[in-house]
């Protein structure tokens, strides 16, 4: 199990423990605005599997997303069919949920609708933020909201195109993971230099 350590540098509460895997996920990507479209793909296919387990466990088998979802290419992976949905539910290195798996495949032709409307994914989700990232300043992790009126909209959006696996909750994560939001706690190290990144 892991434990809180006397790190020195104040981070985010859900940061604190001595994981191998949150610790720099908090550190070096969460809250840093993304901008490519196959990052945003690799978000919402990850914040999906998400759902009733930890973030740590999907994080533990991360890599084994990448290679089963084909580098996390939208493209590639709108073409999976029944052979390739059947492989993936037996594949252990990621999570075997048949309903998570078939909604990856539909969001990847739904991204492709979006990409095909709008240009870019990118361009499509951060008019929810109206292009900028929201600078919170949280002071305790139990300010930070679960969903906002930005993610309901968003969520809602989505759903109405197609989209599975995408409640507010969810899309609020990603929004969180993805730097549409600054929602690292002012005491933590990382919340200017996460504002920095939003202005620049």
């Amino acid at each position: 199990m892991s434990r809180a350590t006397t790190d020195p540098v104040r981070r985010c509460a859900w940061a604190v423990l001595d994981d191998p895997l949150i610790r720099p996920y908090h550190d070096q990507e969460w809250g840093v605005p993304v901008h490519e479209d196959r990052r945003h793909f690799e978000f919402l296919v990850l914040e999906g599997a998400q759902a009733g387990v930890s973030w740590s466990i999907v994080l533990r088998k991360r890599t084994g997303y990448r290679k089963a979802f084909a580098g996390f290419d939208p493209v590639r992976v709108a073409k999976f069919g029944p052979k390739q949905v059947e492989r993936l539910v037996g594949d252990a290195s990621i999570i075997r949920n048949r309903r998570k798996i078939e909604s990856a495949v539909k969001n990847a032709r739904a991204f492709l609708e979006i990409q095909r409307e709008f240009g870019s994914f990118d361009g499509y989700c951060w008019k929810f933020v109206g292009g900028r990232p929201r600078q919170n300043r949280w002071r305790r992790g139990g300010q930070v909201p679960a969903t906002t009126p930005e993610s309901d909209a968003f969520s809602a959006d989505l759903k109405r195109r197609g989209f599975g696996f995408v409640g507010s909750t969810i899309v609020y994560a990603h929004m969180q993971a993805v730097g549409m939001v600054n929602d690292h706690l002012v005491t933590c190290y990382r919340y200017p230099e996460v504002a920095r990144l939003g202005r620049s």
